[in-house]
């Protein structure tokens, strides 16, 4: 029993190591990769703003160097303009101021020495054009005057409208500025994470494959002991089977009647042993379809191999286990594997169901109808069920249902 115990936590540690595979949760690098390739695309566009914005400011200094010189040119005319207004007004009321303290007498002599018509109208001409060009000269210095001032106010307005652009570009030089080195900033974060996301995924990689090569080590250790186990007990059954040969030759020739009553009571207690009868902690077949089988076969999971054995609790080989199960539903078989490889019907692995019969060369089972394989394995593991039936070359699989 102890033995049993044994073999039973064995298998369940077995399958659930083989049926079990790791999940590794794979940090998104290549999302992380797009955010950063996006993040270095929207700080080459940033900095790009900034080379037209430091351009447009340069333009605009130079603008208002210009427009400085402008403004100083035309307050040396405006104050150049201002003078020749001030002289030409100035000579303006001398003239005038002479003309009104030498009386009216100089103004009559003048016309009366002139010694003809024509000289008069001449001499009172001139009086006229002296008059007409003051005004027309004093006039024209106020209009350059009024033209200048204009000038200069538009001048200094637009040197105001520049100075405020440049203050708006500078603004926005500075925004830029935090903003490219925020992005930068995210940039280093991002190719931090993605350096640690690949170490992980290394580490991960290097775990996984540690414990597959450790999986794999195990099953061919089984497998391998599974084999060594087979050969020991067909050598086995087989000096056995000589014995026996000898012993029924001996026992025939001594009482061939006598005893043909007894073989037939032990025939009997051989089938009620197999079947479990005498033991209630095992129910008897539930249904008659392939998933009945596989809930019967089960049961006797952790039960001893014995080669040449024929009972599901005390010990059997893998023949004698798929025997003994089909015939609990009514199917008879043969004792051996290849004799059972030729029952039922053959069908490909892809359409196998629950129930149907597992033929290997040298080897049968159950198919548990999930991919898996319920059998008599070896003596060192008993009556297991694995995960992957194809861990061995699979020879055909029966429908004998």
């Amino acid at each position: 029993m102890k033995k049993r115990i044994v073999q039973t936590f064995l298998a369940a540690i077995l399958v659930s190591i083989l049926a079990v595979k790791p999940v590794l949760a794979t940090p998104s690098v290549d999302d992380m990769q797009t955010d950063k390739e996006q993040t270095q695309n929207e700080v080459s566009a940033l900095q790009r703003q900034l080379v037209e914005n430091l351009e447009k400011i340069s333009g605009l200094e130079e603008q208002i160097g210009q427009k400085e010189d402008e403004i100083s040119q035309a307050s040396v005319d405006l104050e150049e303009a201002i003078n020749k207004q001030n002289k030409q007004y100035d000579a303006m009321k001398l003239r005038i101021k002479y003309m009104y303290e030498a009386g009216n007498m100089d103004a009559l002599e003048t016309f009366l020495s002139a010694e003809s018509f024509s000289e008069l109208v001449n001499q009172a001409e001139y009086i006229q054009n002296i008059h007409s060009y003051d005004r027309q000269k004093l006039n024209e210095y106020i209009s350059t005057k009024e033209e200048i001032e204009d000038l200069k106010e538009g001048l200094q307005e637009e040197a105001e409208n520049l100075q405020q652009a440049e203050a708006d570009l500078a603004a926005e030089r500075e925004a830029l500025n935090t903003t490219i080195a925020s992005k930068q900033s995210e940039i280093a974060q991002l190719d931090q994470n993605i350096q640690d996301a690949l170490a992980q995924q290394q580490a991960a990689a290097e775990a996984a494959a540690a414990e597959a090569a450790r999986q794999a080590a195990l099953q061919a250790a089984v497998v391998h002991a599974s084999a060594q186990d087979n050969n020991t007990a067909a050598n086995t059954g087989t000096a056995n089977s000589a014995v026996s040969t000898t012993n029924n030759t001996n026992t025939g020739n001594a009482g061939e009647n006598t005893n043909s009553g007894d073989s037939s009571n032990s025939g009997t207690g051989s089938n009620e042993e197999s079947s479990g009868s005498g033991n209630t902690a095992y129910v008897p077949p539930q249904g008659t379809d392939g998933w009945a089988v596989v809930e019967y076969a089960r049961q006797f999971l952790g039960n001893p191999y014995v080669y040449g054995g024929n009972s599901l609790t005390e010990g059997t080989d893998c023949s004698g286990f798929t025997q003994q199960i089909y015939a609990a539903f009514g199917v008879s078989l043969g004792r051996s594997d290849s004799a059972q490889a030729t029952a039922g019907v053959e069908i490909p692995l892809s359409e196998a169901r629950a129930g149907d019969l597992l033929v290997y060369w040298g080897h049968v089972g159950i198919y548990n109808g999930s991919g898996g394989i319920i059998h008599a394995s070896s003596p060192s593991v008993g009556i297991v069920e694995w995960p992957d039936c194809q861990y061995r070359e699979l020879r055909c699989v029966r429908r004998v249902l």
